[in-house]
C-alpha cells in the first residue's frame, strides 16, 4: 500500500504544550462509524483518505464500538499501514464500562493496565502512541491512576500518557503526580466548541498553558449542531432525528437555528461553511493543538481538511462570533 508523497504538504503540524510532539492540526476520531455494524470498507476508505491528507492522528477508545472500533482499525492498520506506523500517532483510553465484575470500569490500576493490554490485543501493535484515563473516577484515588499511566510508559506499552474529561483542579493534580513519577503528562482531550465552551469558562484552558499542557478538542460540531446540517430545521435523516442519545431534538430551538444561520453567514463571508469555521475557532486557541473529526465519508474529511486554508480570524469577525453566541 502507498500514499500520496505530497501528504504532509498542506497539513500543519502543531506541538503539544511544551513536548517535543507534534499533531496533525486534524485528527481522525472513531467515536462513530468504526462499529460492527458499519461498512468496513468504508472505514479503510476513511484512514486512507485521512492518511493521504495529512491526518497522522488516530484516536480511539476501548469502548468504541465495544472494542470493535479497535479491532478493525487494528486490522486496517496491519495490512494497508505495513511500513508507516512510525509516522502514525495512535491513541487510546480507558475508564469507561468495558467488562463484567468489579474491574471492569473506572480508574483503578487494574482496570486501567488490563485495559491497555486488551486494548493492544484488539489492536495488534505493542504499544499506542498516547494512553489517556478517559475520565476521573472519584472512587479511586488520582495517585492510583495516575500511577498505572507512569507504569503503562515505563512497560513500554505507551509513548505518552494524557487525560480526558478532568477538571481544572484534578488536572493540576494530575500534572503534579505525573512530573514526580518521571512520566509527564502530554496532554488534555476535552469538549470544546461554539456552544460548549465550559473549558473557557471553568478555566481549563488557563490551566493547560500554566502547567504546559496541550490540548486536544472534541465534538468540535457540537454532535453536528455546526455542521450546517440544521440551519433551516431538523433533517429526517439527520443525527438529532435518528439518534436521541447524541443529539437530542429538543436542543434544536428556534433560538439555536437563528444563531447557526447568523454564523453561518459569517462563514460564507470568510469563504467556508459553517463546519470549517468552526474547527478553525477551536484551533484559535493557544493551547489546542489538533481537534477531532469524525466522519462517516471520505469527503467530509477532505472538506474539514480544507478548513485549514484559512485559519485565521480579524478581530471583527470574532468579535461578530461572539456577539452571536452571546444572544438568549
Amino acid at each position: 500500500m502507498t500514499f500520496s508523497e505530497k501528504r504532509y504538504d498542506s497539513m500543519p503540524y502543531n506541538r503539544i504544550g511544551q513536548s517535543g510532539l507534534k499533531l496533525s492540526a486534524i485528527s481522525l476520531g472513531m467515536w462513530h462509524n468504526f462499529g460492527a455494524a458499519d461498512d468496513f470498507e468504508n472505514q479503510r476508505k476513511l484512514l486512507h483518505t485521512s492518511f493521504d491528507l495529512g491526518i497522522t492522528h488516530f484516536d480511539l477508545a476501548d469502548n468504541y464500538g465495544g472494542g470493535m472500533a479497535e479491532v478493525n482499525v487494528g486490522k486496517i492498520v496491519k495490512t494497508d499501514f505495513a511500513g508507516y506506523r512510525d509516522e502514525l500517532i495512535i491513541s487510546t483510553k480507558a475508564g469507561h464500562p468495558m467488562w463484567d465484575g468489579p474491574y471492569g470500569d473506572g480508574g483503578s490500576r487494574k482496570h486501567m493496565l488490563s485495559g491497555l493490554d486488551q486494548s493492544l490485543k484488539r489492536l495488534q501493535l505493542d504499544y499506542v502512541d498516547i494512553y489517556y484515563s478517559h475520565r476521573p473516577d472519584s472512587e479511586t484515588p488520582l495517585e492510583e491512576t495516575v500511577n498505572a499511566l507512569a507504569t503503562a510508559v515505563r512497560q513500554g506499552k505507551a509513548l505518552y500518557v494524557g487525560i480526558s474529561n478532568y477538571n481544572p483542579s484534578d488536572t493540576r493534580r494530575v500534572v503534579e503526580l505525573l512530573r514526580e513519577a518521571g512520566t509527564p503528562c502530554l496532554i488534555h482531550q476535552m469538549c470544546y466548541n461554539m456552544f460548549d465552551r465550559n473549558a473557557e469558562e471553568s478555566g481549563l484552558f488557563e490551566t493547560l498553558e500554566n502547567t504546559g499542557l496541550g490540548a486536544i478538542t472534541f465534538s468540535p460540531l457540537a454532535q453536528g449542531l455546526l455542521s450546517g446540517r440544521y440551519l433551516d430545521g431538523i433533517p429526517v435523516d439527520s443525527r438529532a432525528a435518528t439518534d436521541g442519545s447524541c443529539l437530542d431534538a429538543e436542543r434544536i430551538t428556534e433560538e439555536l437555528i437563528a444563531k447557526t444561520q447568523a454564523l453561518g453567514a459569517v462563514a460564507q463571508g470568510r469563504g467556508q461553511s459553517l463546519a470549517q469555521m468552526a474547527l478553525c475557532w477551536n484551533l484559535r486557541q493557544k493551547s489546542v493543538a489538533s481537534v477531532l473529526i469524525g466522519a462517516s465519508r471520505p469527503q467530509q474529511i477532505a472538506e474539514n481538511v480544507a478548513a485549514l486554508e484559512k485559519l485565521g480570524f480579524s478581530a471583527e469577525e470574532l468579535q461578530c462570533i461572539e456577539d452571536i453566541l452571546s444572544q438568549p
